[in-house]
């Protein structure tokens, strides 16, 4: 069995981490979250973690992360909605194990778009966090938003991509709406890939 640690931040409510922990009970994922932690004590998602009596961390301070995650050496490391830079330490210790999900279609090369299931250029979102992100989609008027989960590198926003999701958008939809429908199937995608990478 695979041993996993989530992290998290205020931002958000947690659905990605409760989506895993989910899996995990539920052994569809050959894995147990070994800690989950965040860089505030105020995140949401803290909570779910406890009611599962899952163990947690904080870590206000990016270079105290490495520690923390030297002390549980997690098979993989999945980002939920963390805000802090991962430090360059972190990455090179842990490579090809830290899991990213970003709210855009990220390219396999970046010198091609990535596209649509109906042919258009995918939005790749690069430098944006997830409510700028949505926005965007928007005022591009994108006929698919999109999230990718990759592999984190020293490049922001770009690495090895294990799985994308679209979500059609609507004529009406707002921020929200949109979002919405999105966090769904990101919750089904951090699942998917966490299954491939635990068998």
């Amino acid at each position: 069995m695979k041993k996993l640690a989530v992290l998290i931040s205020n931002y958000g409510t947690g659905t990605n981490l409760q989506a895993i922990i989910d899996a995990t009970e539920k052994k569809e994922i050959n894995a147990e979250i070994v800690i989950v932690i965040s860089d505030t004590p105020g995140a949401k998602g803290l909570a779910r973690a406890k009611k599962h009596k899952i163990k947690i961390a904080i870590s206000p301070k990016k270079e105290d992360l490495i520690k923390i995650l030297e002390r549980y050496k997690p098979d993989y490391i999945a980002l939920a909605g963390w805000k802090q830079i991962v430090t360059d330490e972190v990455i090179d210790k842990f490579p090809k194990r830290i899991l990213n999900i970003h709210p855009g279609i990220i390219p396999d090369t970046k010198n091609v778009k990535f596209k649509n299931p109906d042919g258009t250029d995918a939005i790749w979102n690069k430098g944006k966090l997830a409510n700028v992100a949505i926005q965007n989609f928007l005022d591009k008027r994108a006929t698919y938003a999109g999230s990718s989960i990759h592999f984190l590198t020293h490049e922001f926003d770009f690495g090895p991509v294990l799985e994308r999701a679209f979500v059609k958008t609507q004529k009406y939809d707002t921020v929200d709406s949109l979002y919405t429908r999105l966090k769904k199937k990101e919750n089904a995608l951090y699942v998917k890939v966490l299954q491939k990478l635990c068998a």
